[in-house]
């Protein structure tokens, strides 16, 4: 009997060159708008959920993206989220102008500071590979 050794591979391996530009930006415009729109329907607002999936979408593309996709992976999260949100507000609370300005602005904000640390690790990944 022979014996056989595997050595456990510490990266996740991905059979292809990886995702294109269009399937980063679905990808990343998915899962914000799953973990979005349960988040807002479950806690009427945006919290940590959707923060974490923001970092997950930028982690993601990068990890998952073909060489020269990293400004699409950078650029993405911040307008996927501000679109979901909007049509996701814009269906619950219908076109009650000052309600969705003010939920609108108020998931902005509470999202804010992951947007933001979202933006520097896509940008930084950007000019890195540059």
């Amino acid at each position: 009997m022979s014996e056989s050794t595997t050595t456990p591979q510490a990266r996740v391996s991905i059979s292809g060159p990886g995702l294109t530009k269009p399937g980063i930006v679905v990808l990343q415009s998915l899962l914000i708008a799953l973990f979005a729109f349960l988040e807002i329907l479950i806690r009427h607002g945006v919290g940590i959920l959707t923060d974490i999936a923001l970092l997950l979408a930028v982690v993601g593309g990068i990890r998952l993206g073909r060489k020269g996709t990293q400004y699409v992976t950078a650029v993405t999260p911040p307008i996927a989220f501000a679109v979901v949100v909007f049509a996701i507000l814009l269906l619950l609370d219908g076109i009650h102008i000052t309600r969705l300005g003010l939920d609108f602005l108020s998931a902005l904000s509470s999202a804010a500071p992951y947007l933001l640390l979202s933006a520097i690790i896509g940008w930084a990944q950007y000019f890195r590979t540059r």
